[in-house]
């Protein structure tokens, strides 16, 4: 038996232990951070849809740099989605800064009938002008002694009321952006050629949730709808987008990211969105904007005459041929109405504190709406200009006759 000094002992045990590393090393049991496999912890971290390119940490180091490039962040965010919802992403991505809070201050009176300036309400509103203009519904700043526009980089600005129109309760606002601003416009469409059952997206403000996108359909066109003022706004766009508190104002967008409407009001029992919201039609809007803009106010044509609302009391005691339609008490001394044939009443009766004089014309139909009430006239000549002719029907003693009369100036013939 040979016997090994005790340093060959040593020799042979650290020679062994080499080829046992050396052998497990072969066979893959531990591995190196330089050894690339898929199967490695480094490895199963990198996302799906991430291009690994080398060492794992360079892969990761790729996507994170990849948060700083607005195109690869598109490429690789936006792969992951369905058309329609990359559709809804980049409508969001490109208008949501053109969308505004409005709120504004009111004045109230103290127990001591001292003014006191108070948080009115708050709305939303689109930039329609780089110059500052903002498109929003005359009830979210009516009443308002400051109005101011917040911007979605948290910016505030006291914003001057141009003009309003309350009849489509519409308002234009301006503000004054700092030299250099670049601001977000949101784009006009068109609202003539919509169709039930197209998308729309609404982005708003509800319940002061800043910048908030709903999606649905076109549920209905052409609804009548009266205002809490009484005025009837005609052929609103109807929708089940989400609409709440605080979405006044806002866009109503087509696919195309075009505004197609302004988001007005809900019908609402419970006072959240039930699914039926309407929006004035930008086609509307416009036309309004325009005046605004121009003329700080909208010019509207009237039909230069004192009319009565027909009701039963009036029809049975004048024994009147009709029951509803507007009765023309007095026409204005050589106006355009007097000249085109309108007949006024001669026979005055007391009614309360009024003079109603009986016998004259009892308007029917004008600009080929049928006219029953005060507010379908108004609603009939809302898009009709001073100087205008349009047509008016006329019951007079029970037969129809047809006229031709120029309109006067609203405000003039009014007050």
């Amino acid at each position: 038996m040979k016997l090994y000094s005790r340093g060959q002992l040593i020799f042979f045990s650290v020679l062994s232990a080499l080829i046992v590393l050396m052998f497990a090393v072969g066979i893959g049991i531990f591995k190196f951070p330089s050894q690339r496999s898929g199967n490695t912890a480094a490895a199963a971290a990198v996302p799906p849809g991430t291009v690994s390119i080398g060492d794992p940490f360079e892969a990761l180091e790729l996507r994170q740099s990849s948060y700083t490039d607005p195109k690869l962040i598109k490429t690789a965010e936006l792969s992951a989605f369905t058309e329609d919802e990359r559709e809804n992403i980049s409508i969001y991505e490109q208008l949501n800064e053109a969308v505004v809070n409005v709120t504004t201050e009111t004045v109230a009176i103290n127990w001591f009938l001292e003014p006191v300036p108070q948080q009115g309400g708050s709305g939303s509103g689109s930039i329609i002008d780089t110059r500052g203009y903002v498109l929003t519904n005359n009830h979210v700043i009516e009443n308002a002694y400051k109005v101011f526009v917040n911007l979605a980089d948290g910016s505030q600005f006291e914003g001057q009321v141009i003009g309003t129109d309350p009849e489509n309760d519409l308002a234009v606002l301006k503000f004054e952006p700092p030299r250099g601003m670049q601001l977000k416009t949101v784009p006009f469409g068109e609202s003539g050629g919509l169709r039930v059952g197209q998308k729309v997206l609404a982005i708003g403000n509800p319940f002061a949730l800043e910048r908030t996108l709903t999606v649905g359909i076109v549920s209905g066109l052409g609804r009548p709808i009266q205002t809490s003022n009484r005025n009837i706004i005609r052929d609103m766009i109807q929708t089940d987008a989400s609409i709440n508190p605080g979405n006044s104002g806002g866009p109503l967008l087509d696919a195309q990211g075009r505004m197609i409407g302004i988001n007005t009001m809900i019908y609402s029992p419970s006072g959240g969105s039930v699914g039926i919201g309407f929006a004035v039609p930008v086609n509307t809007a416009k036309r309004v904007v325009a005046e605004i803009i121009e003329f700080g106010k909208v010019r509207r044509g009237w039909i230069d005459a004192t009319v009565v609302q027909i009701f039963p009391a009036l029809v049975r005691y004048a024994n009147l041929p009709v029951d509803s339609g507007l009765l023309v008490s007095r026409t204005r001394r050589g106006g355009f109405a007097e000249r085109a044939g309108l007949r006024q009443g001669s026979e005055p009766v007391r009614y309360g504190s009024s003079v109603i004089y009986l016998g004259g014309d009892i308007i029917t139909s004008v600009d080929g709406m049928k006219v029953n009430t005060l507010a379908d006239l108004y609603s009939a000549l809302e898009d009709n200009k001073p100087g205008e002719k349009i047509a008016v029907e006329v019951n007079r003693g029970g037969r129809t006759v047809k006229l031709e009369v120029v309109l006067a100036d609203r405000e003039e013939t009014i007050n």
